[in-house]
């Protein structure tokens, strides 16, 4: 997967569509990507011995050919390839700009 963790995407396709956020969590069995506060769901705590229970607002994963890097140069959505150096290092450019991701 091109995506990692701390990464800036755009949400191209879902009920989220044209927003972005950071990746927090990278699921790579599954292709899927958790983003910071979207694609929210409700769900329900039990209450404890006691207190109350509550409704907590849980993010929920997108898969990750419904979201898109973000270049950091110009805020645009762009594409990336992955290289090998000479030395085995893996590294990801951008395809538009040819600029370094980090």
């Amino acid at each position: 997967m091109k995506l990692k963790k701390g990464d800036k995407v755009l949400v191209i396709a879902g009920k989220e569509r044209g927003q972005s956020a950071n990746i927090v969590r990278v699921i790579g069995k599954k292709n899927m990507v958790v983003l910071d506060g979207l694609n929210l769901v409700k769900r329900h705590r039990r209450a404890g011995q006691p207190g109350k229970g509550q409704i907590i607002d849980k993010p929920m994963p997108i898969h990750a050919s419904n979201v898109m890097i973000v270049d950091p140069k110009d805020g645009k959505r762009t594409r990336v390839t992955i290289k090998r150096g000479r030395d085995g290092a893996r590294e990801r450019t951008t395809v538009n700009s040819g600029q370094v991701l980090k």
